[in-house]
């Protein structure tokens, strides 16, 4: 909900992929368009085909004034949308940024509506970055994202069996990508700075000087979702229904819900990375918003043990743009680009609807 990140790509194949972001730039949301995008859940159909078309032409004409600014040529537009409803298990996911009128405006192919497709066939339609950890981070043991949510991607190592098994650990073939979302992030801590008036905590200063409630901290730590084995994501249904519900019953101080959560999100993390057998030396590349939240990454540093890589600002702040540009590209390849190891669908698939004609792909 902080705005429209948008980010022009570059990747090459020989033998592997190469990418590089080459410029990038988060557009901030008007109030109104943070008013309109976070109520669109409780719109009706026809309001929402409404907020679709013109969150489409919002996007089209920053395009258009990002492209102008730099003097770019890009072969096609590849777009997420703004997420108003995922319910994977009810076989509904809508995303709305219409790419038909982005392409009218842009006069350019644009490539969106990733999940549907894996939604139908089963799958969780998320997480969809995984495709672009294994073919352009490979060299990580743990790719997390601390966006809005945690997610983190890497490739299966051998099954455990008796007591060192974990819940986590389902069975699957070694060396398969697996995914699948941990636990909210910024959601909530957001939600929470919000309260103090602030518009985040930066670098958790806020929580760092709060008190772990044991109370609260257990109760989230116990919420079902936790015991679920992956293929699975989450959504604001959930956040809101589980989490919040929680949260809001505890008569503490703000300060103290930022602590208990921040150890809430270390907790949840480091038990996503123990599923895996890994040597002492495992590397975690982080990116998303809570990368900078310099607390949090102390916690996970401290509960998960392993050595936390903070890359470039550009990679923290634009992976999962870059990442869905990567996937664009391996739709306009025809190639797949959602993996059903990750999201529990029939099979894998080459996910997205293209807009205009499709062209030879070496740019997004």
């Amino acid at each position: 909900m902080d705005g429209l990140d948008i980010a022009y790509c570059e990747f090459e194949k020989n033998r592997n992929w190469k990418h590089k972001i080459i410029h990038a730039e988060t557009k901030k949301y008007s109030k109104e368009w943070k008013a309109k995008l976070s109520s669109a859940f409780t719109k009706s159909k026809k309001q929402i085909s409404k907020i679709d078309a013109e969150f489409g032409k919002f996007i089209g004409g920053k395009v258009n004034s990002f492209v102008r600014k730099y003097g770019l040529n890009p072969d096609f537009i590849s777009s997420h949308g703004h997420t108003v409803f995922h319910r994977p298990d009810k076989r509904i996911t809508r995303q709305i940024g219409s790419g038909k009128i982005i392409s009218s405006i842009c006069k350019l192919p644009v490539v969106c509506d990733f999940r549907s497709g894996d939604v139908a066939l089963g799958g969780q339609g998320a997480p969809l970055v995984p495709i672009a950890d294994k073919l352009l981070f490979s060299e990580y043991d743990f790719c997390l994202n601390l966006g809005g949510i945690a997610n983190i991607s890497f490739t299966s190592a051998p099954c455990l069996t008796g007591r060192q098994a974990t819940p986590l650990l389902i069975e699957r073939r070694e060396g398969e990508r697996r995914a699948f979302d941990i636990c909210p992030v910024n959601t909530v801590l957001n939600d929470l700075a919000n309260k103090l008036g602030k518009e985040f905590d930066r670098n958790g200063k806020i929580a760092s000087k709060g008190k772990i409630n044991s109370e609260l901290l257990d109760k989230l730590n116990s919420l079902s979702f936790y015991k679920q084995n992956p293929p699975k994501s989450l959504g604001r249904e959930w956040i809101e229904k589980y989490f919040f519900a929680v949260l809001n019953s505890f008569n503490i101080s703000i300060q103290d819900k930022l602590r208990t959560v921040c150890e809430h999100i270390a907790i949840q993390v480091s038990s996503a990375v123990k599923s895996e057998i890994r040597n002492p030396k495992s590397e975690i590349l982080i990116t998303g918003g809570g990368a900078y939240n310099k607390f949090l990454i102390r916690r996970i540093e401290a509960h998960s043990k392993c050595k936390v890589i903070l890359p470039d600002d550009k990679t923290i702040q634009f992976k999962e743009a870059m990442a869905f540009a990567f996937l664009g590209v391996l739709k306009m390849r025809n190639e797949i680009n959602i993996l059903k190891s990750v999201t529990g669908a029939a099979n894998d698939s080459s996910g997205g609807k293209i807009y205009a004609k499709r062209i030879t792909a070496k740019k997004a």
